[in-house]
């Protein structure tokens, strides 16, 4: 038996005295554990052991009480979650001195990685021996090839109880599906912006299905071209089935292949091709989208239906602009937002009635206009509403438009409205992760803190992998003071991204939390490094002298920004160093900048108990007045 500790690694990074006196305690709870089952053990690894069993039953029992136990132990209050893996082989060995030798324990250590966080696998012929005294099931899972071996094993999962839940757990679970990157198979190389654009549009169809969990197009895109098995990927993103397929694009004609797979025994559900023009393409999303809720036995509701019948049409050369439009979005970098905008424009000249296009280009416009721009917020959120309003004008039912009118409503302080139009836009698209994202940032405004950590939670379960969403969410968890769950979105971000400048930040807060001011302000350094926009850097060096007590070289770097056209949330940072610094004035006055340039998120300084004495000053009372979140 092989058992091994999730995270070991990136947590030691992370919090290395943490991780080590969680080591321990995992230690202190398994020993026992081995030894009431009469195992031996062998060596430890590390963060974990080999233990040798003269029984197979043994060794499961004892794998399945050492995992019962960590659960029982994670349900307690106030402890970081301890997750381990456990894999399990029966075979012969060699002694050697203390140690052993042999296929048997290079077997068993191939299947320990199988396993999920919290589970056990074992092999065909430990299957063999406890399949009838066990009262736990055993699960198949799809043939392994393990490394070093020339033939697949059969591989089994013992069903446990499940493991005990990062955060808030998500009632009434829909079926869960994942999209993976469709590959692109067009003689051009060039049209692989193609294969990305209909994938992100199979998964907006697919998202509009209530009963479907869709996996969003930031998780997903992480897939592009991986070895990883079927069973791997559903098991990594939380879901029961995976679409894959190709798409050949010849000038006006198209051949578009799709297949959907059960992730858990990799049998393959449904299949088809389809040889389609060009302008036929939301036909074809429509027809996918029937086969797989068909598949699946989703029921289809009478309103999902008609939306699916629904005839679209769009000249194919607007539609080829749009996807590239979309494709660029997708980076955050100036330059390729500023092209998305302009193959957005281009769809629309080509073919106003293109509603997806006018809701795309409100949407960059917006993430030019939070993120760089220094023009006024007031010109861009004008023109964001009329390109928004158009959208819907020209189709009722796109998600992303309603989500941009509840941008502009926060923005222009209608709370009213905006919760209504983010509302709208979720009950259009259940599996929208920003809109989820942006839904919780609204109820912590409102001092709703339940109810924004299940959006957090909801918009994680939409996109498991989205840095953007782990990083809020940490940020929020730091600030109620939940830091071991904190501690948990930070190692998935430091896997993620781990020289990301959102990793570095999020540490940063982290530190702060937990009074390690000299780590803090290591991070805050690497935050610097990393941050691609150079107008941010000043304003975060001005957070660090803070920090360390050279209150004059952050003062002198704020009357320097005063003197620059405002950019961004440039403003809100400065605002927060101001509260570090315990100048309140100045912290008004650049709170007051926020608010007149609409961008003030107000939750920062509602949640984050570093601003209290923000808070105790009576003019934040008359800011949330004006805000309409007193």
């Amino acid at each position: 038996m092989f058992t091994d500790m999730v995270g070991y690694t990136s947590s030691t990074q992370t919090d290395e005295a943490r991780t080590l006196e969680l080591l321990q305690q995992q230690q202190e709870l398994v020993r026992p554990l081995i030894s009431a089952h009469h195992g031996r053990e062998i060596k430890s690894t590390g963060d974990g052991f080999l233990v040798e069993f003269d029984s197979a039953l043994r060794a499961t029992q004892c794998a399945v009480d050492i995992q019962r136990r960590i659960y029982e132990r994670n349900t307690q209050t106030g402890v970081t979650p301890i997750q381990i893996r456990i894999g399990i082989h029966l075979g012969d060995v060699e002694q050697r001195g203390t140690d052993i030798l042999g296929d048997a324990v290079n077997i068993a250590a191939r299947i320990e990685p199988i396993a999920d966080p919290g589970g056990v696998c074992v092999s065909g012929a430990v299957r063999e021996q406890v399949w009838n005294k066990i009262p736990d099931k055993l699960e198949k899972l799809p043939p392994q090839a393990l490394k070093g071996l020339q033939i697949s094993m059969d591989i089994y999962r013992v069903v446990l109880p499940p493991t005990v839940r990062e955060t808030a757990s998500v009632s009434s679970e829909p079926t869960g599906i994942a999209i993976l990157p469709f590959t692109n198979i067009s003689p051009d190389p060039k049209d692989e912006y193609f294969a990305d654009g209909l994938t992100e549009e199979l998964i907006t169809v697919l998202s509009r299905l209530r009963e479907l969990r869709v996996i969003s197009r930031t998780s997903v895109m992480q897939y592009k071209a991986t070895n990883k098995s079927v069973s791997q990927i559903g098991t990594e993103l939380a879901v029961v089935s995976i679409l894959e397929g190709s798409v050949r694009k010849a000038g006006s004609r198209l051949r578009v292949t799709a297949q959907l797979i059960d992730a858990r025994s990799d049998r393959h559900l449904w299949a088809e091709t389809y040889d389609r023009e060009l302008n036929d393409i939301f036909a074809v999303q429509a027809e996918i989208a029937k086969q797989v809720a068909e598949a699946l036995k989703v029921e289809l509701g009478a309103t999902e239906e008609a939306r699916l019948d629904a005839k679209r049409s769009v000249r194919p050369d607007s539609y080829i602009a749009y996807l590239k439009g979309r494709t660029l979005q997708h980076s955050p970098s100036r330059d390729s937002l500023e092209a998305a905008k302009d193959q957005f424009e281009l769809a629309i000249s080509l073919d106003s009635q293109n509603a997806a296009a006018h809701a795309g280009l409100a949407m960059t416009l917006g993430m030019l206009g939070s993120w760089y721009t220094d023009a006024s917020q007031t010109e861009w959120l004008d023109h964001n509403r009329r390109l928004a309003t158009r959208a819907i004008e020209l189709d009722p039912h796109l998600a992303e438009a309603h989500l941009v009118l509840a941008q502009i409503s926060s923005r222009d302080y209608e709370r009213k409205s905006q919760e209504k139009e983010v509302k709208l836009a979720l009950s259009l698209d259940p599996s929208f992760a920003l809109a989820h994202l942006l839904y919780a940032q609204f109820l912590a405004s409102g001092g709703r803190v339940d109810d924004a950590l299940r959006e957090f939670a909801l918009a994680e379960a939409a996109d498991p992998l989205w840095t953007q969403n782990l990083s809020l969410f940490a940020r929020v968890l730091v600030m109620l003071g939940r830091l071991d769950e904190a501690l948990l979105k930070l190692q998935k971000i430091g896997e993620l991204e781990p020289s990301g400048w959102r990793h570095y930040y999020a540490l940063a807060r982290y530190y702060l939390a937990r009074s390690d001011l000299e780590q803090a302000l290591k991070e805050i350094q690497l935050y610097e490094e990393r941050v691609p926009e150079p107008r941010f850097k000043p304003i975060i060096r001005a957070w660090g002298y803070a920090l360390s007590g050279e209150k004059e070289k952050a003062r002198e770097l704020l009357r320097h920004e005063e003197t620059l056209p405002e950019f961004g949330q440039i403003p809100v940072d400065a605002a927060l160093i101001c509260a570090e610094l315990g100048d309140l004035d100045d912290c008004f006055r650049w709170l007051d900048k926020a608010f007149r340039n609409h961008n003030l998120p107000i939750w920062i300084f509602r949640l984050d108990p570093r601003t209290d004495r923000v808070r105790a000053d009576p003019r934040f009372q008359s800011l949330l007045e004006k805000l309409g979140w007193a």
